[in-house]
């Protein structure tokens, strides 16, 4: 009977044990993709391309060599042929090709980047389009995208990516221009674009969950056609939000 007892406690000593083990490497598993999700970590190279009201000290995929400024601050921003940035929920798409010019951020203090946005649209140019990003890693960032679409229109669109990508199409804009505007006060984010850059409409809002450090800037993508450029003029990024969320001013 002794021999059967102590059997038992040996069993579920092992038990408990296995079970700990098991909790401890689930932890750490965990720990491992929040620390890969969170890490603030471009995989480009320093650059130093300063204008009035932005500094961009990273380019990522050439993207300082794709870009020609004129006169009061104008960016030409070139891609060459399929390039994006995209990770399909279904897991058979993802292409980190795209040129991104960044500039760092303090998340811990309110921002707002400000662009007027000028993509270069072609009957073969499915889904040009001018960008925003607020980009902290590969697998964590938000694009905002005047862009073409499957039919040829003209949209607003944004792309949330948490390790897989989601796709937001909004307003089609008849115009060839628009402004366009990502903010936050420290826990909120929100886009916005405006025909005249007085009246906003907002069409993203969500929590802001990104890490102190994160990396705010331009690009251009040409996913399916061989080649692309977009203008940008009156790049701004300053440290305040909007005072209005849902009205963006």
């Amino acid at each position: 009977m002794k021999t059967f007892f102590y059997n038992a406690i040996i069993i579920l000593s092992l038990s408990a044990l296995t079970s700990c083990n098991t909790k401890n490497e689930t932890a750490k598993t965990t720990m491992k993709e929040e620390t890969k999700t969170d890490s603030a970590f471009v995989n480009g190279s320093p650059c130093d391309i300063k204008l009035s009201s932005i500094h961009f000290t990273k380019a990522v995929n050439g993207a300082d060599s794709l870009i020609k400024t004129e006169a009061n601050e104008k960016v030409i921003f070139k891609a060459g042929e399929k390039s994006d940035y995209f990770s399909d929920p279904d897991g058979k798409l993802s292409n980190t090709s795209a040129p991104m010019l960044l500039s760092k951020v303090d998340n811990t203090k309110p921002f707002t980047l400000t662009a007027k946005v000028t993509p270069e649209f072609t009957e073969k140019g499915l889904y040009n389009a001018g960008v925003l990003y607020i980009y902290v890693n590969d697998s964590f960032y938000q694009k905002f995208c005047f862009e073409q679409d499957e039919r040829g229109n003209h949209r607003i669109v944004t792309v949330r990516t948490m390790t897989t990508s989601d796709d937001n199409n909004h307003d089609v804009v008849k115009q060839p221009s628009v402004y366009m505007k990502i903010s936050s006060d420290t826990k909120t984010v929100a886009s916005y674009y405006s025909l005249d850059k007085k009246n906003w409409q907002m069409v993203r809002l969500y929590k802001n969950n990104y890490p102190k450090e994160i990396w705010m800037g331009i690009s251009t993508q040409c996913p399916v056609d061989k080649g692309t450029q977009s203008i940008f003029e009156e790049i701004n990024l300053e440290e305040k939000s909007v005072s209005d969320f849902r009205l963006g001013i």
